[in-house]
């Protein structure tokens, strides 16, 4: 039987996971769709020829008998309200990032989860369901390089929009690594710094553009993570595991070499879609596949929480200039 899946919010996001769930990932329907515009979901029912049922609203989808899981992909602020709704429903319930606009909104989240006393919620952060991602953690894991010591790392756009602000380097970018390291290493952070090299004339007036993010981790593992949303180049990721006898690389995706014009050359992408399409595709199947199995897994509501904790650390160094500890409480057992 296919899992009956509810989704609030049909923009850019909410549309790519209907027709995915729809069209390419297995033993998944949408049956119920709701959008603060309600003429936008009816459209995307039309256009993707759903037999789906729109609601007025997020909460009276929740509560529809007939959706048995639910996808939060609506305006990031309504996260938090939605996805303790669903809580409260005792429904899984997959919310993209953020799972909530700030640390507290996150910890009631966690809080609301351990109460009900079973897993319901998985965070959408993808990178761990990378395959890049994936080897270079099998490669940690396997202790041929040693303990980490020190991870050197870049998160690079071509360009932004001149509504994206110098902190949400922090909230809307540098947020994936804040997870998916935190994965990669099997580790906590406890400080941060944030220092701005020489600005790129590339960038608007009001942001400041490259950051170099730098991190700490309860075992002493030393991160750095370039943020420079303005490269023109590509979009590109990088990772670079150094251990005590070897280092490990994530591997760059898979493009033909061209040897052309007297030139050798790789294609580097530009668009952030294209670098992590399948990885989208293997975490929501993940999440289909864990609630069919009574066992929801993936990046934790405790995982959104800890990203935000480190991510408001990184906004308070931001200003300051200093190194800011991350005030992260112990993990409920409730977690693992």
């Amino acid at each position: 039987m296919s899992l009956k899946l509810g989704v609030i919010g049909t923009g850019a996001i909410g549309q790519d996971h209907i027709r995915r769930c729809s069209q390419t990932l297995l033993n998944s329907q949408v049956v119920a769709v709701t959008d603060i515009n309600l003429q936008q979901a009816v459209k995307v029912v039309a256009d993707l020829k759903l037999t789906a049922e729109v609601y007025p609203d997020g909460h009276a989808l929740i509560k529809a008998p007939e959706v048995e899981a639910i996808l939060v992909t609506s305006w990031g602020p309504s996260h938090e309200e939605f996805v303790l709704a669903a809580i409260a429903a005792g429904k899984p319930v997959f919310c993209e990032k953020p799972l909530a606009v700030t640390a507290e909104g996150c910890r009631k989240i966690v809080e609301a989860e351990v109460a009900h006393g079973k897993r319901l919620v998985q965070v959408g952060f993808m990178r761990p369901y990378d395959e890049g991602y994936r080897a270079l953690k099998a490669v940690i894991d396997s202790g041929q390089i040693g303990e980490p010591l020190m991870l050197h790392c870049a998160h690079r756009n071509p360009t932004v929009g001149e509504n994206y602000k110098t902190d949400m380097a922090i909230t809307d970018t540098l947020i994936h690594e804040l997870d998916v390291l935190r994965w990669l290493l099997d580790d906590d952070y406890v400080s941060v710094q944030v220092v701005f090299p020489r600005k790129t004339s590339k960038a608007h007036a009001h942001l400041k553009d490259p950051q170099i993010v730098l991190l700490e981790t309860a075992k002493g593992t030393r991160i750095d993570v370039e943020v420079f949303v303005n490269c023109q180049y590509g979009y590109d990721i990088q990772c670079e595991v150094v251990g005590e006898t070897g280092i490990a690389k994530l591997p760059e995706p898979s493009q033909v070499q061209l040897r052309s014009g007297a030139k050798l050359s790789n294609a580097i992408l530009m668009d952030w879609k294209d670098r992590f399409i399948a990885a989208y595709d293997v975490e929501l199947q993940a999440f289909i596949d864990g609630v069919r199995a009574g066992q929801v897994g993936g990046p934790s509501a405790w995982d959104g929480y800890a990203a935000a904790v480190a991510a408001d650390a990184c906004i308070e160094a931001q200003s300051s200039g200093q190194i800011v500890k991350v005030g992260l409480p112990d993990r409920p057992r409730f977690y693992g």
